[in-house]
């Protein structure tokens, strides 16, 4: 016999027989049996120290039942099966909160008015002899249970669909009752619209030969018109003749008339002098000046003497000689368009972007300020990777392209916005770029050229 430690209410009673310990179940715990057995755990689990608890579950030891329940029973469970001591622990503890059902159970002879679940339970906790059995029997009533409540909701759920078959059917005759009579009625209908039809044709036929009759009358109307019509036309003769009549004789009172408005005119005439008179007048106070401007001084075109780009392009000069770019800032309201990246990429390729921009920018301030002439820089705004933060230098315009549209299309819609006449150069060295600036009216020229240029200041 093995006699129970001090101080272990859990374990092994000596008059237990031998080989209990030793029976194993072959199968999983039933689901309910093992609820059961996680709840009466997580209940004498608080009776415990941390001492006496196992390592995994300390951390569960100031929870209330039902959150260790929820949380820790996966390794409550665990633990009663893997660590015998901790088993052994919760058995005192269940035999000090359930003493009869504990004393019945070690005597073999469990409550016939027990739950079998809870017998289950506290047999797996106590394992005394036989306790397998009687968790596989807890397992199989609970199995029996769950088959006879899912074959007492099938006999539920069969009537319930015999009672929606019979009031389907029932509705159904109600239906097709419904629909019979609405056939009679439809069919009946077809009745009345056939003869309403039948009338309406004989109505037609009526109608046919009463146009027929209103024809005759309107031809007979017509011949009556048409001598009436000729009669008209013989009073008409002669009532423009009497109106002739008339214009002569009011002509000729017409002219009587003027001769006796000559005093009139004159009156009128003497007080249009005196109004033109104070017009004059009215302009000496306010000193108004004599009109200098023309309609035609507004029309923007090239005078006799004044040199356009293409002037400029028949010099001697090299296409490659910066003094051809002074001439051409030279001439009157110059626009200067450079592609910015073209011009940078051509100059100094190696820089950063962000330096390349102020390099280029730089240098058009100074030309903007030597030549006086207006400069718009473009640059590509696909090259962008942010939106950049740039004060334009003063003297030129700085333009990025939207997304979407190329610096290219960009300085094309800047060329054909200027007004025919203007001088427009527009520095860069894509052929696609001169060719169409070109055909604008513009005069393109080198990206080297403006390099060159940039060079001398």
């Amino acid at each position: 016999m093995v006699e129970r430690p001090e101080g272990e209410p859990g374990a092994q009673r000596d008059d237990a027989p031998e080989g209990a310990a030793d029976d194993v179940l072959d199968r999983p715990l039933p689901e309910g049996v093992r609820r059961r057995v996680v709840a009466l755990t997580a209940e004498s689990f608080g009776a415990l120290t941390l001492a006496e608890l196992p390592p995994p579950l300390r951390q569960y030891a100031r929870f209330t039942p039902t959150r260790r329940a929820k949380f820790a029973g996966n390794a409550m469970a665990a633990a009663l099966e893997s660590d015998a001591v901790f088993r052994q622990r919760i058995a005192g503890k269940l035999r000090e909160a359930q003493s009869e059902l504990a004393e019945a159970l070690e005597h073999g002879t469990p409550p016939a008015a027990a739950d079998p679940l809870d017998v289950a339970a506290a047999a797996y906790v106590l394992r005394p002899e036989g306790w397998v059995k009687l968790v596989a029997a807890a397992g199989e009533e609970a199995q029996r249970a769950r088959a006879e409540r899912a074959d007492e909701e099938a006999e539920r759920e069969l009537a319930r669909l015999r009672e929606e078959l019979a009031q389907a059917r029932g509705e159904a005759r109600s239906e097709a009752d419904r629909i019979r009579v609405d056939l009679d009625a439809v069919r009946k209908e077809n009745e009345s619209l056939r003869r309403k039809l039948r009338s309406a044709l004989s109505d037609v036929k009526r109608g046919e030969a009463a146009v027929r009759k209103a024809e005759a009358a309107t031809a007979e109307v017509r011949d009556r018109a048409t001598t009436e019509k000729t009669a008209a036309d013989s009073e008409v003769r002669r009532l423009k003749a009497r109106i002739a009549e008339a214009e002569t004789a009011l002509e000729t009172s017409r002219r009587s008339a003027r001769e006796g408005r000559s005093v009139e005119d004159m009156r009128l005439r003497l007080l249009l002098d005196t109004v033109l008179d104070a017009a004059q007048g009215l302009r000496r106070e306010l000193a108004l000046p004599p009109a200098s401007v023309h309609p035609a001084d507004t029309v923007e075109a090239v005078a006799p003497g004044r040199m356009t780009p293409k002037d400029i392009a028949t010099r001697a000069l090299s296409e490659m000689d910066p003094a051809l770019l002074d001439q051409l800032l030279a001439l009157p309201q110059a626009h200067l368009v450079v592609d910015g990246y073209n011009v940078t990429k051509t100059g100094y390729p190696t820089m950063p972007l962000d330096k390349q921009r102020l390099r280029l920018l730089g240098g058009l301030a100074v030309l903007a300020a030597q030549t006086g002439a207006e400069m718009t820089c473009v640059f590509d705004g696909a090259e962008l990777a942010a939106p950049v933060l740039l004060a334009p230098p003063r003297g030129v315009r700085v333009l990025f392209s939207k997304p979407g549209v190329t610096a290219d299309e960009l300085i094309r819609q800047l060329v054909r916005a200027e007004p025919p006449g203007r001088p427009v150069v527009v520095v860069s060295t894509d052929r696609e770029v001169a060719d169409g600036v070109a055909k604008a009216g513009a005069r393109p020229v080198a990206s080297a050229l403006l390099l060159k240029r940039l060079a001398r200041t």
